[in-house]
């Protein structure tokens, strides 16, 4: 049986929410047929595939480059994580050559 519950984390806790915590904390852990438990060795491949994929596809490389103010400006009203968003205009635009011609 699966509970949920939400709990606002800047208040502090009510008798009932603890008990509830302290219930799940001393319940017993079952898994389940379509999640099985990992081997150590299994977790130890897991982990190097993880690690060859992170270098391979995503280590990124920091550069300077010289953008307007207002494309500045514009990429920052996007939040946090807009140079990301910046990577992902840059790979999609230099990948598709139509559209990289309009620019040079």
């Amino acid at each position: 049986m699966i509970i949920t519950q939400d709990i606002d984390l800047s208040r502090e806790l009510t008798e009932e929410q603890l008990k509830m915590l302290e219930a799940a904390e001393n319940s017993p852990v079952i898994t389940d047929e379509d999640a099985p438990d990992i081997s150590d060795e299994q977790l130890a491949r897991m982990s190097q595939l993880i690690r060859e994929r992170r270098s391979r596809d995503t280590a990124k490389q920091t550069v300077a480059i010289r953008i307007s103010p207002k494309a500045l400006a514009t990429a920052r009203s996007l939040g946090k994580g807009y140079t990301s968003v910046l990577s992902r205009i840059l790979e999609s635009t230099l990948a598709d050559r139509e559209k990289l011609k309009n620019y040079l």
